[in-house]
């Protein structure tokens, strides 16, 4: 927590069995570590599960860097994911900055998304977004997709 009591969180899906690991080590010692993540270890959670469980159960106030939260997270969650995000943003109480590949992540209404790919960061719009282009055309098309990295 910064002066202010807000709260700060940096999430990566590679550190995050690491994150899990150490809250069973925490139960052991206190017995209410699980009370902080819906109340049982996020191991026995899928992985999808124990990261909504987190952003469920521990994001409140702050400022939140979320490093492709997508690469734990069906299409279904993904969505569920912006809800929560969208009743804290909307509410004051979180900012969030989301580094991914997610055209549904990359969806969010009013949302800034930046190119990092050029020679300098460059403001986008969603539609104009290579996840975005490739994705709609490949749903649009896939058989011709196949067709062509197949031959």
């Amino acid at each position: 927590m910064d002066a202010k009591g807000h709260r700060r969180f940096f999430l990566r899906s590679e550190t995050f069995y690491d994150f899990a690991s150490h809250i069973d080590e925490l139960q052991k010692i206190d017995g209410r570590a699980y009370d902080a993540y819906g109340g049982r270890s996020l191991h026995e959670q899928s992985h999808g599960e124990s990261f909504l469980s987190l952003f469920n159960n521990r994001f409140r106030n702050g400022l939140y860097f979320l490093d492709e939260p997508e690469a734990a997270l069906s299409p279904l969650r993904q969505l569920s994911l912006l809800k929560i995000i969208h009743d804290m943003e909307s509410s004051g109480r979180a900012q969030f900055i989301i580094a991914t590949h997610s055209p549904i992540l990359m969806g969010y209404p009013n949302s800034r998304i930046l190119d990092f790919d050029g020679d300098r960061i460059a403001e986008v719009g969603y539609e104009d977004t290579d996840h975005y282009n490739i994705t709609k055309d490949f749903l649009d098309a896939r058989e011709r997709y196949f067709k062509e990295l197949f031959r």
